[in-house]
């Protein structure tokens, strides 16, 4: 069974997702710290047919949610460093993440979720090919977390692999969810070795077009424990008033002692101005991440500041994707939490064996 990718279960919440079936992937996923046991039980289902090998293959994934719909292309992505500008990042990462999937990259040997990428598909015709294999009946129809309705279309066709390689050949991805995912298969495929074309020096991707209309990228809002309150900005009556006042601007919002205000930032991205020209300021040389705390909901962020939880809190718009994509060309990488993808791809719909003697 599916659940969500690994990184958005709290702790408490797996015996819930381990009770719905013995088979459920957080048990591949969220093994703590029994690493090996995940390996075997991996290699158990599929001994025992849970799991069943695919030919060659790709996948046409598709997520309906909230009368939204999605279409992600699912297939093996060359590991390559970033140095080579050809996959991006956006955000930085931090250590304890990657050691703990590098110790289940190790143990298992499979690409366990696929990494997701976006990619600009305006020119490659990607969406025909999608556009007519989805036309068939899918091979598998599911329900997934919150309500999402998704189906999966399998690719055995060489004469469609290869047309999709062409079209993707020539392209920069962006890293849309899975930065330490994405280090951490790097550094794995580094210690396996390997042909440059064995499966170990590729990873399992979900690619989506980003012209696609259901690709949905949502806020992340800040609150600030410490620091001077902010002054200057346009005055606003309410949460409301401020959130539709930063929409499509490069500003930001700000709550601090039960006053709203806008803020107006000079740049490009109003995350990114955000930190530049106010967070920053504000803590000097004191690191962020130890006096920041992250919520997608305004109206929690609010009630931190109210109870006393934050000082301030500074509320963003959902970033412009494609402003985020020239400035990871450009090399300039983002801060912490700059965008949150929706609805993340589940895990458990398909699987990538990283044997270094199997060549792609």
């Amino acid at each position: 069974m599916v659940a969500p990718p690994y990184d958005v279960i709290p702790d408490a919440a797996l015996p819930t997702y381990e009770a719905l079936s013995p088979f459920n992937v957080v048990r591949l996923t969220r093994p703590g710290r029994d690493y090996e046991g995940a390996a075997r039980t991996f290699n158990d289902w599929l001994d025992r047919g849970i799991l069943e090998p695919d030919p060659p293959s790709m996948y046409v994934h598709e997520v309906r949610f909230d009368g939204k719909r999605r279409r992600d292309l699912i297939a093996a992505l060359r590991l390559q460093p970033y140095e080579d500008r050809v996959v991006l990042p956006h955000e930085r990462t931090h250590p304890g993440p990657k050691e703990d999937r590098l110790a289940l990259l190790r143990a298992t040997n499979v690409s366990l979720e696929p990494l997701w990428f976006v990619y600009e598909g305006r020119a490659t015709g990607l969406q025909q090919i999608i556009e007519v294999v989805s036309r068939r009946n899918p091979a598998v129809t599911f329900t997934g977390p919150e309500g999402t309705e998704h189906r999966l279309w399998v690719i055995s066709d060489p004469a469609l692999h290869a047309a999709i390689h062409a079209a993707l050949e020539t392209q920069t991805v962006l890293i849309a969810d899975g930065h330490h995912r994405y280090e951490t298969a790097l550094a794995h495929a580094d210690q396996v070795g390997g042909d440059p074309d064995s499966a170990s020096r590729f990873t399992l991707a979900l690619l989506t077009d980003l012209e696609d209309p259901g690709l949905e990228v949502l806020p992340t809002h800040r609150v600030l424990k410490a620091g001077v309150a902010v002054t200057g900005g346009e005055e606003k009556e309410s949460l409301e008033q401020t959130l539709e006042a930063i929409h499509g601007r490069v500003a930001a919002g700000s709550y601090r002692d039960h006053r709203f205000q806008v803020l107006p930032l000079e740049g490009e991205l109003a995350v990114v101005e955000l930190h530049r020209q106010v967070i920053d300021n504000v803590l000097g040389k004191r690191s962020p991440e130890d006096f920041l705390l992250y919520t997608r909901d305004p109206a929690e962020a609010v009630r931190w500041v109210d109870e006393g939880v934050g000082s301030a809190a500074f509320f963003l718009d959902a970033a412009d994707l494609h402003m985020v994509l020239k400035l990871a060309q450009e090399g300039k990488t983002l801060p912490q939490k700059s965008t949150y993808f929706h609805p993340k791809p589940p895990s458990g719909i398909v699987f990538f064996r990283l044997d270094p003697n199997r060549s792609l």
